[in-house]
């Protein structure tokens, strides 16, 4: 009969986790080289312009999370959010304002949660100042989801300026409180959110059946101001045609992100 191996001792388990953590280091270390030979390499080519691609870093988590053992989703996103985060930091310029509403902690910790230690994160007082400071190279604007404000509505006239993620991105976190916008390409994952607004005067039901009529699954996510701000499963360009023949005189795609990653 076979005996049976013993289960290793705590101090085994600690020197293979020292071990582990050396090489964990030795791997970061290597990351952050080859992140500055990104910069470099763009730098030398002439490119410019915000580095972040959102899509590209969905894209990235979503594989990792497919295999990553008996790893936690919050932990593997909340490494390779500082991981990415630390090497756009490398590239160029990279801040992030914060409009917090009624809740300026949570959307300030939702903000560190998303982009890392990396960039600097500031408060603003009012959503105008987050979308102003969007608008400068590497600036990322980070905003509460607020009854008393649709400054989402100021996006139909921000041709540049897109919503890009929801936060938080993990569903295990809370429900949807705020949204990030940025000069940033919008890209499809394969599962994602769109955000749509509309001025439409019919209650939002009626806007939700008519959208659905035509194929469109929308859910309303705000009204205020005689505005409504909904959410389309699935990503949709701005000229769909489907949008085209919904309710309301100014209306338009304000942008997409991800659907929570672990859903």
């Amino acid at each position: 009969m076979a005996e049976s191996k013993s289960a290793p001792s705590l101090d085994e388990v600690r020197a293979r986790i020292d071990a582990l953590d050396s090489e964990l280091l030795r791997l970061v270390g290597e990351r952050s080289a080859l992140a500055r030979d990104v910069a470099s390499a763009k730098a030398a080519s002439g490119q410019t312009g915000f580095g972040l691609r959102p899509a590209r870093e969905t894209q990235v988590l979503r594989g990792l999370l497919a295999r990553r053992g008996a790893a936690k989703p919050d932990l593997v996103v909340r490494l390779w959010r500082e991981l990415m985060a630390d090497s756009l930091s490398l590239q160029g310029p990279f801040q992030v304002a914060v409009w917090g509403g009624r809740d300026p902690a949570r959307a300030l910790e939702l903000a560190r949660m998303r982009f890392g230690a990396a960039p600097p994160i500031r408060t603003v007082a009012k959503p105008e100042e987050a979308l102003a400071a969007a608008r400068a190279q590497g600036g990322v604007a980070v905003l509460a989801l607020a009854p008393d404000s649709a400054w989402w509505g100021r996006l139909l006239a921000e041709p540049k300026l897109k919503i890009f993620t929801a936060l938080p991105c993990l569903a295990a976190w809370g429900p949807l409180t705020a949204l990030a916008a940025a000069e940033v390409p919008v890209e499809p994952t394969g599962d994602d959110r769109t955000f749509w607004v509309t001025d439409a005067p019919a209650p939002a039901a009626s806007v939700v059946e008519s959208l659905g009529r035509d194929g469109v699954a929308a859910t309303l996510l705000q009204e205020t101001g005689g505005l409504k701000l909904f959410v389309l499963a699935g990503f949709y360009q701005g000229d769909d045609p489907r949008l085209a023949r919904a309710p309301g005189t100014l209306s338009g795609v304000i942008g997409a992100a991800p659907a929570p990653l672990d859903v």
